[in-house]
């Protein structure tokens, strides 16, 4: 029978939406019907991503649209659910977290068009990593960073972190950068180390940001301002207390939350390479399922015993 969850089903489908995030219930018997029917028939029609709440199914299509730029469908139930979605998108609206988008590439024309289509959707800011695997010279590594912040007027941060990409970008080419571009906000401090970290901060006005939770503190006692950070996954309420106290200037709670966290800090960057621990820590913690995509994979056991040991000790 040709029904209206079944012309809804087919609508979705010729507007190009691929997911459905649906919360269903009482409200859904002759839709959920309609998917079951197209299934069997072999009919191709979005794919159907059960959510246990309204909210997360709107942060799930919400997170789907702004990378695939191609807005989702979101199925609530009457009344709560409308109310909980509205209350949810004026939340968004007017009180929303702000949102650093990732655009990075060793391209520089890719790296563009995904800062472009980041501020077009409603990005506060892009992360910037340096070109990785063609390794660029400094002048090399300028003009692209140079390309991006002219075209492109919103705040941008420097990732650099050279044990990943091959090459550095040196101070002297953030110090040209910061310059010539005010828009350039921010570098997302990775090298290891504190000398560099040091100069910058006494050669220009940029924003220094950890990218290593064991340095957070070290960083922010010469200056730094914060950190983009991978233990914050796990336990966000500890990084913000220590940075929080930092920025205060309460220094004596910020080093014994970073005496607190070091340890395990370490050892999610170290056990094995990033983010598989902190992804295993997360699985172990009931926060997401143990996933990993190729090349990348479950941790060895011995590693994961040690993980499961620091996990422990530290009260998780």
């Amino acid at each position: 029978m040709y029904s209206a969850s079944t012309a809804l089903l087919e609508a979705l489908t010729e507007a190009g939406v691929s997911h459905v995030f649906a919360n269903f219930g009482s409200d859904h018997p002759a839709l959920v019907e309609a998917i079951a029917q197209a299934r069997a028939r072999g009919r191709t029609i979005p794919r159907i991503v059960t959510c246990p709440t309204e909210m997360v199914a709107l942060s799930c299509a919400h997170g789907f649209a702004q990378v695939s730029g191609q807005a989702q469908a979101v199925v609530v139930h009457v009344d709560c659910g409308t109310q909980a979605l509205g209350g949810a998108v004026h939340n968004a609206a007017k009180g929303r977290i702000p949102v650093l988008a990732g655009t990075g590439s060793n391209s520089t024309v890719e790296a563009l068009e995904m800062t472009q289509h980041a501020r077009k959707n409603g990005a506060d800011g892009a992360l910037l990593v340096a070109p990785y695997y063609n390794r660029p010279t400094q002048e090399g590594l300028f003009r692209h960073f140079s390309m991006i912040a002219q075209q492109v007027d919103f705040p941008q941060v420097l990732y650099n972190i050279p044990g990943r990409c091959g090459v550095e970008i040196s101070t002297d080419t953030i110090v040209r950068l910061r310059e010539k571009h005010r828009n350039i906000v921010a570098v997302k401090h990775a090298t290891g180390s504190m000398d560099g970290a040091s100069e910058l901060i006494a050669r220009c006005d940029i924003g220094i940001i950890s990218g290593d939770d064991s340095m957070t503190l070290p960083l922010m006692s010469i200056g730094g301002v914060g950190v983009i950070s991978v233990l914050a996954n796990l336990v966000p309420k500890d990084v913000k207390a220590m940075t929080d106290a930092a920025l205060a200037g309460e220094w004596k709670t910020a080093r014994e939350w970073h005496q607190k966290m070091f340890k395990l800090a370490k050892g999610l960057l170290s056990i094995e390479v990033n983010p598989i621990p902190i992804k295993t820590a997360m699985a172990m913690s009931g926060m997401i399922p143990e996933q990993f995509r190729l090349p990348l994979c479950e941790m060895a056991p011995v590693n994961r015993e040690k993980l499961a040991a620091v996990l422990k000790e530290y009260g998780i």
